[in-house]
């Protein structure tokens, strides 16, 4: 029988996204793995149509703040996962949470050590632990989490030449209109989960002003919705719907150029292979892998791995005219794509 493995990470976009791209890796070296991913349900989309994996498993654990009562309704649902016989449970997220769910469905259980982890107490649910420094480059850190248990290992070398690894079905045909053929499409991405971690609207509308692009922001919630309105009623900017996870993925896969914050869409350009330039402020660069079409730019604030600091606002301080240069250059050397219902169809995996 082939060994059946269920990998653990709940959220958020980003961290999703950098550990999948572990998976074609595990699927290469031994191909007859059976692979399920447990998500939090809000995050499930951006798993769904990756060949690599077998089901994605969703729960609703962030019900639990306002409704202790679903608990017991979450417990049965990772219960019923667990008849699932897994020979290895991996929870690649270092929660107590996350922890506590992989051990629920498995004695089988692996993750970061105690001295490698987010939260020190979840290394004790484990029975393999997996030594990597907490401030090492976090897809390095989820490839090692996720390949080590199974006895392989992911090289750097690997992951620099990765292939795309976010699939998706034919988004809403709406979102066409949106793009143009005779100017390059950039996709920004100005909100986050923390205001720090936001470069200035006023700035995002400079880079915007100074590019001759078709220019399209992305969002995910009022404020942001609010931010992108304002620098659209003031620039050739266009606010994009509201998007769900499967059309967002064809979106950025269709960008020429994403710039953005520190958060998940930005991150997602780099799974799907597009060209990125992510703005960093109060967190690490090493978050990231750089690349001759993924590049970054970071505030001149020192960042603690291990404490970060959410009053850090130094990301105000890159000038636009750095992210308009670097810009410039990565759409001067873009190969250019043509996107067609083929193309779409193979992404999905048909």
């Amino acid at each position: 029988m082939a060994m059946r493995v269920a990998i653990v990470k709940l959220s958020a976009l980003g961290d999703i996204v950098h550990a999948m791209a572990a998976l074609q890796f595990v699927k290469q070296a031994l191909p007859e793995i059976h692979l399920d991913w447990v998500v939090e349900q809000g995050f499930a989309g951006v798993l769904r149509d990756n060949p690599d994996i077998d089901q994605v498993l969703t729960v609703n654990l962030k019900s639990l703040k306002q409704r202790k009562r679903n608990l017991f309704g979450e417990i049965g649902k990772v219960r019923r996962y667990a008849r699932n016989h897994y020979d290895w449970v991996i929870d690649a997220q270092g929660l107590i949470k996350s922890a506590i769910t992989a051990r629920l469905l498995s004695p089988h259980t692996a993750g970061f050590d105690k001295h490698s982890i987010r939260e020190k107490p979840a290394a004790l649910f484990y029975k393999q632990t997996v030594a990597i420094p907490y401030d090492a480059n976090s897809i390095d850190r989820n490839a090692a989490v996720i390949a080590r248990p199974l006895g392989i290992s992911i090289s750097e070398q690997q992951i620099l030449a990765k292939k795309p690894f976010l699939f998706y079905q034919a988004p809403d045909p709406q979102l066409a209109h949106y793009f143009t053929e005779n100017k390059a499409n950039v996709v920004f991405v100005i909100g986050s989960t923390w205001p720090s971690r936001n470069y200035p609207k006023q700035k995002y509308l400079q880079v915007i002003d100074a590019l001759a692009v078709n220019s399209l922001i992305v969002w995910g919630n009022e404020a942001e919705r609010q931010a992108a309105e304002w620098i659209a009623q003031r620039s050739a900017a266009t606010v994009l719907p509201r998007m769900n996870l499967n059309d967002l993925k064809a979106v950025l896969d269709r960008a020429d150029l994403v710039i953005g914050n520190d958060t998940g869409p930005t991150h997602m350009a780099w799974g799907l292979n597009r060209p990125s330039i992510t703005l960093f402020g109060p967190t690490p660069v090493s978050r990231v892998y750089q690349t001759p079409i993924n590049r970054v730019l970071k505030s001149s604030s020192i960042v603690n791995p291990f404490k970060l600091d959410k009053n850090d606002f130094s990301i105000a301080e890159i000038n636009a005219s750095d992210v308009i240069t670097m810009a410039e250059s990565l759409l001067e050397t873009k190969t250019s794509r043509h996107h067609d219902e083929s193309g779409s169809a193979r992404r999905a995996g048909k």
